[in-house]
């Protein structure tokens, strides 16, 4: 077994995995069915998909308006259970298909991610399978506050005594072998509403993803995760950041806005109800300022005017004046959090935008210019079945849930996963065997 296979296959189970998008194989029979879970701020997708030899195909698609969500957690149980129920239910119907269990996403109540070092003695000896196991299961046993759940706890470099940054280090002496893992939590509470929702659609959940390492599966190239990027997953309520290196995603956090704060800005702005201000955003927004804002207008219908017909027209440059500052806050939070986290450098100058907000006219040359890196706007790869409507990069998180579902990963528990060494004894063995095969 390779390492990065050794990588991929451990983990804590509920969801942990080892190298992000490196060498990845499917692990699941062709023509097996996965099914996909997104639970945003502003919608909640379903995508339902057969696994073909090189990449899912999707065969049915629910798309509901979120309810109960806000920021990336739910606030609303019963709102967000119908909202979850009514997607599914559109995607096996359009599948003509039913699914017992989703890979989920995670867009908000997670902290940002932290490396932590795991260390064990290996007294001068060769390094084999059995010692990178074993340090591996000692960093997926480090405790997080009972407050707090692992949602990812992935591998991202080996030291042997004072050498660092190594790859695979099997084969080689030492007397200390230790592993840097990346570890993401979240709030336990959000975890559990997540699961209680879904739950309502009667669905178990296969793996949490948090959003930015789903968009990162589902749009980076391999190029960009060996060399360094940064994912920035704008979505409606959150902003997730992923920063990818080495063929490992090492950083991941996430700040509370997205393009619902630009719609609402807009309705408070203008006096206009939501449904108005979204349609003007999308239309007529934009994040930088043209010279033609001043002689353009726009109709604004007036909050509790609407049936009388009563209409404002205003300049496109009041518009653009109540976007932009929006946008410009955004990214600064983000750039304020990946130089806070150290990671700015590591990732290179190369930022990858998706999600619907990105969508925003101006937004990408806005980030460049915020953030002092090349920009470009990713959409989902390799998967089939999606339509023009489906495959920009609103959908990109959901098309990064059904890559992680057939990625080689762990999926046995903690508890369930094969020891590094064989049990001895009579007792032992039949352990072992009880563990293995119920």
């Amino acid at each position: 077994m390779s390492l990065i296979e050794g990588k991929e296959r451990a983990g804590n189970g509920n969801g942990a995995d080892g190298g992000a998008a490196r060498a990845r194989r499917p692990i699941r029979p062709r023509g097996s069915l996965v099914a996909a879970l997104d639970i945003g701020t502003t919608k909640i997708c379903c995508f339902i998909a057969r696994v073909e030899a090189d990449k899912p195909r999707v065969l049915g698609i629910g798309h509901q308006v979120s309810r109960g969500v806000r920021n990336g957690r739910i606030i609303d149980l019963e709102a967000a259970g119908a909202s979850v129920v009514a997607a599914v239910h559109a995607a096996e119907e359009m599948a003509g298909e039913q699914i017992d269990e989703v890979v989920a996403n995670l867009s908000g109540g997670f902290a940002a991610s932290r490396i932590v070092k795991a260390e064990i003695a290996i007294t001068g000896r060769e390094i084999s399978e059995a010692e990178l196991q074993q340090v591996l299961e000692h960093g997926y046993l480090l405790r997080e506050p009972g407050d707090r759940q692992v949602i990812h706890s992935i591998p991202v470099g080996f030291s042997v005594d004072d050498s660092r940054g190594i790859r695979d280090p099997r084969g080689m002496f030492g007397d200390r072998l230790g592993v840097n893992m990346n570890v993401v939590t979240a709030g336990a509470a959000a975890v559990r509403n997540h699961s209680t929702a879904i739950g309502r659609a009667h669905l178990g959940i296969d793996a949490l993803v948090v959003s930015p390492y789903a968009a990162g599966l589902s749009c980076l190239v391999g190029d960009e995760i060996e060399l360094g990027v940064t994912v920035i997953d704008m979505g409606g309520g959150t902003t997730t950041i992923g920063v990818f290196f080495d063929g490992n995603l090492i950083f991941a956090d996430s700040v509370p806005v997205g393009g619902g704060h630009v719609t609402n800005d807009i309705a408070r702005g203008l006096s206009t109800g939501v449904a108005h201000a979204e349609r003007m955003k999308t239309l007529f927004g934009s994040a930088i300022v043209a010279s033609t804002d001043e002689r353009e207008t726009i109709a604004v219908p007036q909050i509790g005017e609407e049936e009388d017909g009563h209409v404002n027209h205003v300049p496109k440059s009041l518009l653009v004046s109540i976007i932009s500052p929006r946008i410009e806050e955004t990214f600064e939070l983000v750039r304020n959090r990946l130089e806070a986290s150290g990671f700015d450098k590591v990732a290179g100058r190369r930022v990858v935008l998706t999600g619907g907000a990105c969508q925003l006219h101006g937004v990408r040359e806005l980030a460049g210019l915020i953030l002092d890196k090349q920009v470009r706007v990713g959409r989902p790869l390799q998967v089939a079945g999606l339509a023009e409507a489906t495959g920009g990069p609103a959908f990109s998180t959901t098309v990064g849930l059904l890559h992680f579902a057939l990625s080689e990963r762990a999926e046995v528990p903690r508890a369930r996963r094969r020891p590094a060494s064989p049990p001895s004894g009579l007792f032992g063995r039949f352990g072992h065997w009880l563990l293995e095969n119920f």
